[in-house]
């Protein structure tokens, strides 16, 4: 089964900008593209707002303009268009599960807009199964063809971190481009070593040595399956967030994977994803981990 790269569309300049940056990407990997709006009736919205059938003619009306200047510019590009009536949060998780991703525009600095407004935008992010690409209002292709890496952040062991360098790799493979893998490290209490983690930093030479090799092993399948891809490498000592964002600068797409956290109040994403979206200016992509 082919998989659409999906865009959540909503008419704000974020959103339009994450619909022409999924229509490139679906034109690179040779995927079909899905434009979907999430519209709710409003009958008592304004005087004159019309009936049901208005209202969404109104809508479709909208979503048909966005998707006619985006297959003028991809004609080649095969391009679907659902308004679904519902939740926004629900239509989009919904919509993520049948797609190879999900691609929504943000605002910088953290507060994500259109259909991410507050909690909608950390469900839909946490519960949706497949990756979420979020992307800024001032997002060009000219950063994606200035040489600029795909950055990803790598933690745990091999099978930990497997889905999100999965999508690092092949996003990097469709543009060209070099995969930066950077692995953050931080000095634990004395008291969270067990005999195991103490012999094998021993063998390792110590605790540097020790997370190179844990990013070189991580690596080692994903090179042999993606030979023509350039990998650097970067281990450095302190918090994940901090060290991704350092090189923030230099990358055209960040990839962080995401665990999600169930709280009282409802799904959260984890610090290092939220610090990332927070902050970088490129598109960030939050990969579900298998």
């Amino acid at each position: 089964m082919t998989r659409p790269i999906t865009a959540g569309v909503d008419g704000t300049e974020e959103s339009l900008a994450a619909l022409a940056w999924a229509a490139r990407e679906a034109v690179r990997r040779e995927l079909p593209l899905r434009v979907v709006h999430a519209w709710r009736f409003h009958p008592h919205e304004a005087e004159g707002a019309g009936d049901r059938d208005t209202q969404h003619r109104w809508v479709s009306d909208g979503v048909t303009e966005a998707v006619r200047a985006v297959t003028e510019r991809h004609p080649e590009l095969t391009v679907t268009m659902d308004v679904v009536e519902g939740h926004a949060a629900e239509v989009l998780v919904g919509a993520a599960a049948e797609a190879e991703m999900l691609v929504l525009g943000s605002r910088g600095h953290g507060a994500v807009v259109g259909f991410l407004l507050g909690s909608v935008g950390q469900q839909v992010i946490a519960e949706a199964a497949r990756p979420v690409v979020l992307v800024r209002a001032g997002d060009r292709p000219a950063a994606e063809a200035a040489g600029r890496e795909v950055v990803v952040g790598q933690q745990g062991g091999p099978q930990d971190s497997a889905a999100v360098l999965r999508f690092a790799f092949e996003t990097a493979a469709a543009r060209g481009a070099t995969v930066r893998a950077v692995r953050a490290w931080t000095l634990p209490p004395v008291f969270a070593y067990s005999p195991g983690s103490l012999k094998l930093l021993d063998e390792a030479g110590g605790l540097e040595p020790y997370e190179k090799k844990a990013l070189a092993d991580a690596l080692k399948p994903w090179r042999e399956r993606f030979p023509a891809v350039r990998v650097a490498e970067q281990v450095e000592m302190g918090s994940a967030g901090q060290v991704l964002l350092s090189v923030a600068g230099q990358a055209q797409l960040m990839v962080v994977g995401r665990r999600a956290h169930l709280t009282a109040v409802g799904a959260r994403i984890g610090s290092v994803a939220h610090g990332v979206l927070h902050h970088a200016d490129c598109p960030v992509a939050v990969v579900p981990h298998d």
